[in-house]
């Protein structure tokens, strides 16, 4: 399992996400040049120059045609996926934390922290007019770390820096549902194959999968330090996380002792079975690829690394 260096970003690496067939790979960072790879190779396929600050969250559209991207210089902007143009320049009064597509992809929706005396909000645009938004949900309390839209459009998840999770209803704007499962600050939501379940990781060193209707809490996977991110493989019962110590703590412990590796988990009994060692510092992102036959991990160490699974991995079902 010699995986493949992604080393394209000077700073350390805050988003990894496949578009639909798995064949590109798009990777933000703490620099401002989010690029696009091919997944099979790990050869680099160009990047999107014009933000200003670290960009915080990407994400690609249904067809491969427009990228989005949520970077602290005040802006989310999309562009054309195929010549790195910008299409768009949404600016804000704030930092833009997470960005993503709608499932039909005429929607965006990307949240704004709460700082300087601006409160943090949810903002929603059409994509063919982007003068002024659709919606916005203030979000007076508290700050929001992590979003996605819900399936067919209806709702907005949200994770929060306290640890609760919510719907947003899209046509109202009010809030559907809630739950605060999670005692620290949600790092990252990621959905299963079918979107009837997401994954939840969290400071306060657990991985927790709920059902993505009720927000009933499914199942929990510990670990002994963050989560930063989760993923769900789209063809067996496992989970992969990544995380480790804050950021800040790294330069004075082993690596080691900070445990960045990548940590597999069975889906169903909770049981860790495996782990990948290599990154140099905390794992700030981790993703499965569409087909499930490999995986990507990004780091505070700025390399994006492709694991191919040996063939092997895939006789690796439980007999029920």
């Amino acid at each position: 399992m010699k995986p493949i260096l992604l080393h394209g970003h000077e700073r350390s690496i805050t988003c990894i996400k496949y578009n639909r067939e798995g064949d590109l790979i798009f990777s933000s960072a703490k620099d401002n040049q989010p690029n696009v790879w091919y997944s099979l190779n790990g050869e680099r396929l160009g990047s999107f120059r014009g933000h200003n600050g670290a960009v915080w969250s990407i994400d690609v559209n249904w067809d491969t045609t427009k990228v989005l991207t949520a970077s602290a210089d005040n802006t989310c902007r999309i562009w054309d996926c195929e010549t790195g143009k910008q299409l768009a320049n949404i600016e804000t009064k704030t930092a833009v934390r997470a960005c993503n597509f709608s499932f039909s992809g005429r929607y965006i929706m990307f949240t704004t922290d709460k700082t300087m005396g601006h409160p943090c909000e949810i903002y929603i645009y059409d994509v063919t007019d982007t003068s002024s938004p659709v919606m916005v949900i203030p979000m007076p309390d508290k700050k929001i770390t992590s979003a996605m839209w819900g399936p067919y459009e209806e709702y907005i998840l949200t994770g929060h820096e306290d640890g609760e999770i919510c719907q947003y209803d899209f046509k109202t704007g009010e809030k559907n549902d809630n739950c605060r499962i999670h005692t620290k600050a949600i790092n990252d939501m990621q959905y299963s194959l079918d979107m009837t379940m997401f994954i939840a990781a969290s400071k306060d060193h657990t991985a927790k999968l709920f059902d993505t209707s009720s927000l009933e809490l499914i199942k929990t996977y510990k670990t002994e330090r963050p989560v930063n991110s989760a993923s769900i493989s789209p063809n067996l019962e496992h989970v992969v996380v990544g995380g480790g110590q804050e950021a800040s703590m790294v330069t004075t412990t082993s690596t080691k002792i900070g445990k960045f590796d990548a940590r597999f988990f069975n889906l169903i009994f909770e049981e860790e079975f495996g782990r990948v060692k290599g990154h140099f510092g905390p794992i700030n992102c981790v993703r499965y690829h569409p087909d499930g036959k490999s995986y990507s991990s990004g780091g505070e160490d700025g390399y994006v690394r492709v694991h191919y699974f040996d063939p092997n991995y895939f006789d690796f079902k439980l007999d029920y």
